[in-house]
């Protein structure tokens, strides 16, 4: 058995051979390490420029709004299938979530009202899930470029990543008619 660690989320994590993925964050599997030589990147953060905390904040407050929304998603889910996948991306958004906060130093916010609220339909659910997933990973692209530490670049690359992945997933399973 070998242990891993996510550079990304920093959660440590088992197994017989490297993840393709992390399995809190979702982050690729050149974000994970050994867990013998994983540092604490989020000690180097310097001086956080005024851009990159609002960015930061801004993306802080998004995960946890498509936290509650996937996890509202998860409870009208019409099968046992979709109903685990929204629970497994909430799940995500609120490792994304944590990884700001650490950055941050700062509590969560709690999710705007109305943000966090699912439709009854699963198709709704999915279209408004890969709305969210793009929006995202468009504003974690731009949010890299704009960021001057690097830890906070590469964290929002990343997650600009992770999110990319959840468009092709909904996307795949919009494709199958749901």
């Amino acid at each position: 058995m070998k242990f891993y660690r996510c550079q990304i989320c920093g959660d440590p994590f088992m197994g017989n051979e490297m993840p393709t993925h992390c399995p809190f964050c979702g982050a690729h599997q050149n974000y994970i390490s050994s867990a013998a030589d994983w540092t604490d990147e989020n000690a180097t953060v310097g001086d956080i420029t005024d851009v990159e905390r609002s960015n930061l904040e801004e993306a802080l407050q998004l995960e946890v709004n498509n936290k509650a929304f996937y996890l509202d998603a998860s409870g009208k889910a019409d099968t046992l299938e979709l109903q685990g996948i929204f629970k497994n991306l909430s799940k995500i958004e609120g490792e994304h979530a944590s990884t700001f906060k650490k950055i941050l130093k700062a509590e969560p916010p709690a999710p705007e009202p109305g943000k966090e609220k699912a439709a009854d339909s699963d198709h709704e659910n999915l279209v408004a899930a890969r709305a969210r997933e793009e929006h995202a990973s468009a504003f974690y692209a731009q949010a890299a470029l704009d960021a001057t530490d690097p830890r906070i670049n590469k964290v929002f690359k990343a997650i600009a990543e992770i999110e990319s992945d959840h468009i092709d997933l909904e996307a795949a399973l919009l494709d199958r008619g749901l």
